[in-house]
């Protein structure tokens, strides 16, 4: 698969997200941070919001939710219009069930691991979703250094999903830039979130292109790749 590159709203300037959401044309999804100021300390944006962006864009959403009972609010994102729906796995109480009512109401559905959360407990998940975020800092603020030590976690669900050969994407979230996303492609993942990298350029259209490029030079050769 080529790398996707998700631009993270999280960066943006909230007060103009319609023109922020304009401003990373090529971009193939728009990642918006959804933060209950219980399960992270910071509260940023729900499902009014979310209803807002995608009618005012054409660029589907990847909702990634940090927030607690997310069996009971994650079905509310997809009708409000996100595309993909993420939740941790430290806040479902029933993820294959939610991850299937996810996917019943016409979304993709993703599971997202806290740096601490091991991979291999949710092995026999692995088919239920859609996609896997390997969280690469401590979710709740946007602008952290990235975590080398998640290089390790993220080969090791490369090789999970490609055991049991499934089509799940593999993302990371956190300190993604043109100086790590490489390190990120050649270990297993193959969609980027990248907030400050791309919203703190002065083109962030330029930016999501230059990140794009460096994965796609590092996925070529990486290991893991289906094809070269």
């Amino acid at each position: 698969m080529a790398p996707r590159i998700n631009p993270s709203i999280l960066s943006a300037d909230f007060a103009r997200l319609a023109d922020e959401a304009r401003a990373v044309q090529g971009a193939d999804w728009l990642h918006v941070d959804v933060m209950d100021n219980h399960f992270v300390p910071n509260l940023t944006l729900g499902v009014p919001i979310v209803e807002s962006l995608a009618r005012a864009t054409d660029t589907p959403l990847d909702c990634h939710l940090m927030i607690e009972d997310a069996d009971r609010w994650a079905p509310q994102y997809v009708e409000a219009g996100a595309g993909s729906v993420t939740f941790h796995a430290e806040a479902a109480a029933a993820p294959v069930r939610l991850a299937r009512e996810v996917r019943a109401k016409g979304a993709r559905a993703g599971m997202a691991l806290k740096p601490a959360t091991p991979i291999e407990p949710y092995e026999d998940l692995l088919p239920e979703l859609d996609m896997v975020l390997v969280m690469t800092v401590e979710p709740g603020f946007g602008g952290q250094a990235f975590l080398d030590i998640m290089l390790p976690k993220i080969r090791r669900t490369r090789q999970l999903i490609g055991k049991h050969g499934l089509d799940v994407w593999l993302q990371v979230d956190g300190g993604v830039s043109e100086e790590t996303i490489e390190r990120c492609a050649e270990a297993g993942a193959d969609v980027f979130v990248a907030g400050s990298a791309v919203y703190g350029a002065s083109d962030p259209a330029a930016a999501v292109r230059a990140l794009r490029e460096r994965a796609q030079r590092a996925t070529a050769t990486a290991g893991w790749a289906p094809a070269h």
